[in-house]
């Protein structure tokens, strides 16, 4: 094989196993910028919240990515919470109603089967914050 071919193929390959560690770099970047953006948001830690989420109980009753240990079927999933437009059924999905309904469930929609779990407004920031880093 002539030298040109060598060098080629050489490039070739390395193009090749290049690709996926840059797609893996760009989802890292991604999530970092998503973990920012979630505690502008929320003025939370989102990795506090993910340590709050686990402290009170939250897997017992939903799911959600991350989650490690019980995968709870009572509530939603919470896969995706930040995307959608509406949480409780009845709210936008904004940063106050979502601090709002984490932190006070029952006085948002009386009855429902999310019970009020006394989160304080340091962990409802941070249990906000982990949830929009959830896509």
């Amino acid at each position: 094989m002539p030298d040109s071919l060598k060098w080629l193929a050489a490039l070739l390959v390395g193009a090749i196993l290049a690709a996926p560690a840059s797609l893996y770099v760009q989802r890292l970047e991604t999530e970092h910028r998503g973990r920012i953006i979630a505690a502008q948001l929320t003025g939370g830690d989102p990795d506090a919240g993910r340590a709050a989420v686990s402290r009170y109980g939250c897997p017992s009753c939903h799911q959600f990515s991350g989650a490690r240990g019980v995968a709870g079927q009572v509530g939603p999933s919470l896969t995706g919470m930040a995307s959608r437009p509406v949480i409780a059924a009845r709210l936008p999905n904004d940063p106050s109603d979502l601090i709002r309904w984490v932190r006070f469930p029952q006085e948002v929609s009386p009855g429902c089967g999310m019970p009020d779990l006394a989160v304080n407004e340091r962990d409802g920031r941070d249990i906000a914050a982990y949830l929009y880093t959830l896509q």
